[in-house]
């Protein structure tokens, strides 16, 4: 520029710029945060473009994306197929889970037999089966019917077993019984006694049959001190080890 304020001849043929120098460079404060700026965003372009074909290279994101749909649907249904065959309906007995946890000891069956409906029961040839051992005096019609659902939630056949001890309440309970179960839960008698030589009946006691044998005879286990509030599940466990 002249002193005049026109521009000089340019030799070089570039146009005439007008510059302008500040007095001070606080000036350009202003412009200097708003290139930061663009940097910074032209930086954040630059990551998704790179983030964006990688995830997109050779059709991977659609693939992937039907992997984990796949697998979402494979969880639910094993959680749901788990959960039904874990708990066959034991969450609708009445002390599921909130009541004290009856103490189950295993024990073989005594060789014998059991009067039930005018037939002979092998006691060594039964299946999954509960058998209910009634004390004297018992008054535990609540606790039997109890024991009768979580026999029908695991598909077990049941006996209430009499004495000539407690003949009369056992079938005093019977006849206490819901009419929806009573002919599932017949009276069994035991003439002998051999069940409860063979198990401590103390309270309202229950012998879980399980279905398999052992060399060592039929495999059973028993739980005494009985109610309807206890938790059923080692019961339940017991009539399927």
């Amino acid at each position: 520029m002249n002193s005049g304020g026109e521009p000089e001849r340019d030799d070089t043929g570039l146009p005439p710029v007008d510059i302008e120098i500040p007095d001070d460079a606080r000036e350009l404060d202003r412009d200097v945060q708003a290139y930061y700026r663009e940097q910074r965003a032209e930086r954040r372009r630059l990551r998704h473009r790179r983030l964006h074909r990688r995830f997109t290279r050779d059709g991977i994101l659609l693939p992937l994306l039907a992997c984990c749909l796949i697998l979402a649907l494979i969880t639910g249904t094993l959680l749901t197929v788990f959960t039904a065959t874990s708990e066959q309906d034991l969450s609708q007995l009445p002390g599921y889970g909130t009541g004290p946890i009856p103490h189950v000891v295993r024990r073989p069956l005594p060789a014998g037999t059991l009067t039930a409906d005018g037939h002979q029961v092998q006691l060594q040839h039964l299946g999954k089966t509960l058998l209910v051992l009634l004390p004297p005096t018992c008054g535990c019609t609540a606790g039997v019917a109890w024991l009768a659902r979580i026999g029908a939630s695991q598909s077990a056949s049941i006996y209430l077993v009499s004495t000539p001890q407690t003949q009369q309440e056992a079938s005093k309970l019977h006849a206490q019984l819901p009419a929806s179960i009573q002919a599932d839960v017949p009276v069994a008698f035991d003439s002998h006694g051999l069940l409860s030589r063979t198990y401590p009946v103390k309270g309202l006691t229950a012998v879980m049959v399980a279905a398999r044998h052992s060399p060592a005879g039929q495999s059973a286990a028993y739980a005494v001190n009985l109610g309807s509030n206890d938790d059923p599940t080692p019961l339940a466990r017991a009539l399927n080890d």
